[in-house]
C-alpha cells in the first residue's frame, strides 16, 4: 500500500458511498417483505425489483457527477460512456438469493475502475448501517477507522483455517475443479463460509473475521470492490498458481481465480489449493 493516495478519486469516493448509502436505506425500508422476484437465467439465480430498483438509484448518482464514465451493472448491463477508460461496477444487491429466502446477508457493491485497475471501492450493509471502503493507495476504512488486518496477524488456529468461497454463476455444479476446490478446503479448514454474496466475505477478510477467501471463476462485477478493499486492508491476493492477482473486472471467468489472506497465512493457503488448480485437475472424462 501507497502511503500517498491519489487526490483525483476522493469525489468519486464520496459519490460511491454516498450512492451505496442512499441504495442501503431503500433496501433496509422494504426488506423482507416489500419486493417481488423472478428467476433470472437457468441455474437458480434470482432478481428482485429491490435490485432493479437500488440499481436505477446508484446509476443515476453516478450519471449526475459523472456523466461521460462507463457504466456496467449487474442488472442493466452496459451503460457506454467517454471518460477515458473510466468504468464503474455496480451490484445494487449482492445477496439476492438471500433476501429472498429472508436472511439478512446482503450488501451494496460499487467499484471504479481506470482500464481494469480497481481505484475505488465501497461495500455497504444495508441491515447494519455500516459502510466499509478503500481508495488506492489510500488504504480502506470502516466505521472504526482505518483498516489494517495485517498489523493484528495471528498465528494458524490448531483447527485450520476460517475461510469462504465463491464461484461464478457459470461453473457448473460437477465441475472438477471446483468440487475439487471445495472438498479440499472443508476437509482442511475449520470452516467454510459460502455466503451466496462475494461482497460480505470480501469485508469479513478486510476487517480480520476470517482468515481467508478463496474464488473460483468470480464474478466481474463484484470483484473489484471487494478486491479493493481487502488490499488496501494489508490482504494479500494471488491467483491460484501463486502470481499476482489485481482483481480486475477484464477477460474471461477463468483469470478470476483467486487466493486472498493475510501475508502470514498466504503460503498455507497456497498450499491447500495446489493440487486443486486446473492444470492438476481432469477437465472431463476420458475419451
Amino acid at each position: 500500500m501507497s502511503p500517498n493516495p491519489d487526490p483525483g478519486y476522493r469525489s468519486e469516493h464520496r459519490t460511491a458511498v454516498t450512492a451505496a448509502e442512499e441504495a442501503g436505506a431503500l433496501l433496509r425500508s422494504r426488506f423482507p417483505d416489500g419486493f417481488a422476484a423472478r428467476q433470472k437465467g437457468e441455474r437458480g439465480d434470482v432478481v428482485t425489483d429491490l435490485d432493479v430498483a437500488a440499481e436505477k438509484l446508484v446509476i443515476g448518482r453516478i450519471r449526475e457527477c459523472f456523466p461521460h464514465d462507463r457504466i456496467l451493472a449487474e442488472e442493466s448491463g452496459e451503460l457506454t460512456g467517454d471518460g477515458g477508460g473510466r468504468t464503474w461496477l455496480v451490484d445494487p444487491l449482492d445477496g439476492s438469493n438471500n433476501v429472498v429466502i429472508g436472511l439478512a446477508v446482503y450488501v451494496v457493491g460499487i467499484a471504479l475502475c481506470v482500464d481494469d485497475t480497481p481505484v475505488v471501492g465501497v461495500v455497504h450493509d444495508p441491515m447494519t448501517g455500516r459502510t466499509w471502503s478503500a481508495l488506492r493507495g489510500g488504504g480502506a476504512r470502516g466505521p472504526g477507522g482505518r483498516l489494517a488486518v495485517a498489523a493484528r496477524g495471528r498465528p494458524l488456529p490448531a483447527a485450520g483455517p476460517l475461510l469462504a468461497w465463491t464461484q461464478g454463476h457459470g461453473v457448473s455444479r460437477d465441475d472438477p475443479v471446483a468440487c475439487s476446490l471445495r472438498h479440499t478446503l472443508e476437509l482442511r479448514s475449520r470452516r467454510l463460509l459460502q455466503l451466496w454474496a462475494p461482497l460480505v466475505a470480501w469485508a469479513m477478510l478486510a476487517r480480520g473475521d476470517i482468515d481467508g477467501f478463496v474464488g473460483y471463476r468470480a464474478e466481474a462485477i463484484d470483484l473489484p470492490a471487494g478486491a479493493l478493499l481487502a488490499r488496501e486492508a494489508g490482504i494479500a491476493l494471488r491467483h491460484l498458481d501463486g502470481a499476482e492477482f489485481a482483481g480486475g473486472f477484464g477477460g474471461p471467468d477463468a483469470g478470476r481465480s483467486f487466493v486472498a489472506g493475510r501475508p502470514e497465512m498466504l503460503p498455507h493457503l497456497l498450499d491447500l489449493v495446489s493440487s486443486c488448480s486446473p492444470s492438476s485437475v481432469p477437465s472431463g472424462p476420458p475419451s
